[in-house]
Parts: structure tokens; C-alpha cells; sequence
């Protein structure tokens, strides 16, 4: 597949066909992903893949913690968003409401959905020794780039997950993931459903001008 073709066409799934990605595939996913530069070749991304019962027991367990501590997905911003970022999630919210769930609200199939991986058959978890600062989840941010085309290329579908991250403990507990780990991300991985009506908005992109600056 041509990449720059890929770059413009790739979307988040959120619904996924009941059919297991194999081990062939996944392993090559993760070859291409993981050729992601990284400052001085540290390469510090770790990641989990759970499959399977263990993918469906970790969806069991997230979705009861959301509810208990009442968690939901957010922008995580630490003061009040200006208003051009608003708009944006605005968007998101018009084009998507048409293809949800009958009586589901937007923001109950976000949080559900976040937490079971939307349905997908397999989940990724990547976490990052605490040794590291903050600073090399610049690495972790390329690479889940990377991962989120070379899924593309291979047919696959995906979603990258932030709200998991809430519940660091638990993952690390039920994925026997080492304590000087942190949950970075997750991502739903797996054959994107095309018909299912929640995959089929595309939400839009700003204009350069609101993003990119020139000066010369």
C-alpha cells in the first residue's frame, strides 16, 4: 500500500468482525512498527498484546473499574480548552452521533468502548520503564504513529486507547506487567467491520493555516 495514500486514509475503528487477527500477522505488525526512530536507538516502548479469553477477562475488569471510580474520557487538559479545540471535538461528536448504538449516548460508547477495546479481538497495552522521564513518551507517540499505519497497510484496523491509563494498577496487576511500568496507551487491533455504521464517519482535519506556521 502506498504510504502517503495510507497516511490520508486511515481512521479509527470503533467496531470490529468477530475473526482473530493470527500471530503471523500480528508479529509482522509489530516488525514494521517497531523500526520507529527513537532518541539515540533507546527504543523504549514495552508492549502487551492480550488475545483471546485474557483480552475479554481485561475488558471485564476495566469496564468494572470505570464505573466504580466513575472515569471518563476527556481532553486532558488541565484548564478550561479554548474554543478552537472545542470545535474540534465538536465535530468529532456531529459526525459520529448518527452511527451510534440506538439509546447509547456518545459519551457512555466512548467510555464502554474505550475499556472492552471496542469489540476488537486483540488489545495492545505499551508501557515505558519509569526510569525513562517524560520526555521519551515523544518515542511512544512515533511509534504508535507507526503502528496505526502499518495496521493500515496490513489490512487491520485500530484505535488508539487513552482512558485505560487511569487504571495502571489493575492492567499491571491482571497483565503481570512489572511495578516500574507505566501504562502508556492501548489500542484496539483487528479487522475493521465495514458496515457497521459507527466506522463509517470521517471526521475533518483543520486547515494548515490553524496549525502551521511559516517563517522565513
Amino acid at each position: 500500500m502506498d504510504l502517503l495514500k495510507a497516511m490520508e486514509e486511515r481512521r479509527s475503528s470503533r467496531a470490529f468482525l468477530d475473526k482473530p487477527v493470527d500471530r503471523e500477522t500480528l508479529e509482522k505488525l509489530f516488525r514494521l512498527a517497531t523500526q520507529a526512530p527513537s532518541a539515540i536507538n533507546l527504543q523504549p516502548w514495552e508492549i502487551t498484546v492480550v488475545s483471546g479469553e485474557e483480552k475479554n477477562r481485561l475488558s471485564r475488569l476495566l469496564v468494572k473499574r470505570m464505573k466504580e471510580m466513575n472515569v471518563s474520557c476527556g481532553p486532558g487538559a488541565n484548564r478550561p480548552l479554548p474554543e478552537y479545540y472545542v470545535e474540534r471535538e465538536r465535530g468529532l461528536l456531529n459526525v459520529m452521533l448518527p452511527g451510534l448504538p440506538e439509546n447509547v449516548s456518545f459519551q457512555d460508547f466512548i467510555n464502554e468502548g474505550s475499556c472492552n477495546f471496542y469489540g476488537a479481538p486483540s488489545a495492545i497495552i505499551i508501557t515505558i520503564d519509569e526510569v525513562f522521564s517524560s520526555i521519551r513518551l515523544t518515542d511512544i507517540g512515533i511509534v504508535v504513529g507507526y503502528l496505526v499505519l502499518a495496521a493500515h497497510g496490513l489490512g487491520l484496523g485500530s484505535c488508539p486507547i487513552g482512558l485505560i491509563t487511569a487504571f495502571d494498577d489493575d492492567i499491571k496487576e491482571e497483565l503481570s506487567i512489572a511495578e516500574e511500568k507505566q501504562v502508556v496507551i492501548g489500542m484496539a487491533i483487528g479487522y475493521r467491520d465495514p458496515d457497521a455504521p459507527i466506522n463509517k464517519p470521517r471526521s475533518e482535519r483543520v486547515s494548515l493555516e490553524d496549525v502551521v506556521k511559516w517563517r522565513d
